[in-house]
């Protein structure tokens, strides 16, 4: 059993991983190397901080089950000196829109979820008109709305509280940066930082996020694992929209309320979207071009739209199939990689830690089977295919 533990990365992947490790096992010694303690560019940060089940594929259903569960409980699970953490969690509800193109995609959908227990309503085009007056249904077929466990929350809070939880417990956080990894044959033997020192480790986890292909290059490891900038905007309206959810248009732009404002967005086309753009930078033809109209037409109250701020984070795009990447490479067989959730981490961040914990220290998914998303499907060219990708 693994005694020493090195967590390259401390966002709400890496930190998850840590809190189940230490919670499960205090003796074993867990190291978290962070280069940015502060997270001013970590994913987990700037991102939309948005939780749902509504995927088509059993496996992220039932992780983002368990990801609504630990949220709701985040108080009593991460409490460190009868501080209770708060993180906002609001549970607005997604609402995907589909018109005919896509109304058999969104049954068939629909039908997965409430079999495994996500408490998703379908609604037609007039149920969907009583319950959001302010929306255009006129080429709408149907839509299928999260009455409860989907929502969105304070990303940068969860970490913070996963990461004391986690210290609380014994867990050592490092603010340096990796800049090597020693391996002999099949196995990682330590991990050497920007600070001079080297880590002995029994196991490694790469948890790098967006980062997370530099670290996989260090064991010689190619993963199709890439930064990729996402705008994000912020904006204000005249109108006041009643029991707002994340809304997600067949255009793939959403929004929700941010308190009095709006924050929204989407993916850019495939052929505009190099890896490792700056984060300094904002897409703003995006918003002209794609993003208002879009809002516009599906919220005609939305014609007057002001963006208040903008800022951009990456997805840790796994350009195969937008999935994770969960487990270990077969060259490497002590390197855990928890890696490419392409703007799934937030949501999925609580059953990957608990995944990983179990991995290391029973060498098997003893709650939920992650295997699926293992290093398998991808040196064997098999994507998994997910139809809600956002």
């Amino acid at each position: 059993m693994a005694s020493q533990v090195v967590i390259v990365g401390g966002g709400v992947i890496g930190s998850s991983v840590a809190y189940f490790l230490r919670a499960s096992d205090p003796t074993v010694q867990v190291t978290v190397i962070e280069r940015d303690p502060t997270y001013a560019r970590s994913s987990s940060a700037l991102s939309a901080a948005s939780i749902r089940q509504q995927f088509s594929t059993p496996l992220s259903v039932r992780m983002s089950l368990f990801g609504i569960e630990f949220l709701r409980s985040i108080g009593e699970r991460l409490e460190v000196n009868g501080e209770r953490p708060s993180i906002d969690l609001h549970e607005g509800g997604y609402l995907f829109l589909a018109t005919a193109h896509g109304e058999a995609t969104l049954r068939e959908n629909h039908a997965l979820q409430r079999g495994l227990g996500a408490d998703i309503s379908l609604l037609e085009p007039a149920q969907l008109q009583a319950r959001f007056p302010w929306l255009n249904t006129e080429d709408l077929a149907a839509g299928a709305f999260g009455e409860s466990g989907e929502g969105w929350f304070d990303g940068y809070g969860l970490v913070q509280a996963l990461r004391r939880k986690a210290q609380a417990l014994g867990a050592r956080y490092v603010a340096t940066e990796v800049v090597g990894i020693e391996r002999e044959g099949r196995r990682a033997t330590a991990v050497r930082a920007a600070n001079g020192e080297t880590y002995a480790c029994d196991v490694v986890v790469n948890a790098a996020g967006a980062w997370s292909r530099g670290i996989a290059a260090m064991l010689g490891i190619d993963i199709p694992v890439y930064a990729r900038r996402r705008s994000i905007f912020n904006v204000s309206s005249p109108a006041k929209l009643e029991r707002a959810p994340l809304l997600i248009d067949p255009s793939g732009v959403y929004f929700r309320p941010e308190g009095r404002t709006y924050i929204c967005g989407t993916s850019p086309s495939a052929d505009n979207d190099p890896d490792d753009l700056p984060l300094d930078e904002v897409d703003h033809a995006l918003f002209d071009d794609v993003i208002w109209p879009a809002l516009a037409h599906r919220v005609p109250a939305f014609e007057a739209l002001r963006v208040e701020r903008c800022w951009s984070g990456y997805y840790e795009y796994n350009v195969l199939d937008q999935n994770a990447i969960i487990g270990c490479h077969p060259d490497v067989e002590n390197c855990i990689f928890a890696n490419g959730f392409s703007g799934h981490g937030l949501q999925q961040g609580p059953a990957t830690g608990r995944g990983v914990s179990e991995l290391i220290l029973l060498g098997r998914y003893e709650t939920l089977d992650l295997s699926p998303l293992d290093w398998a499907r991808v040196l064997e060219g098999r994507p998994i295919v997910e139809k809600n990708v956002v």
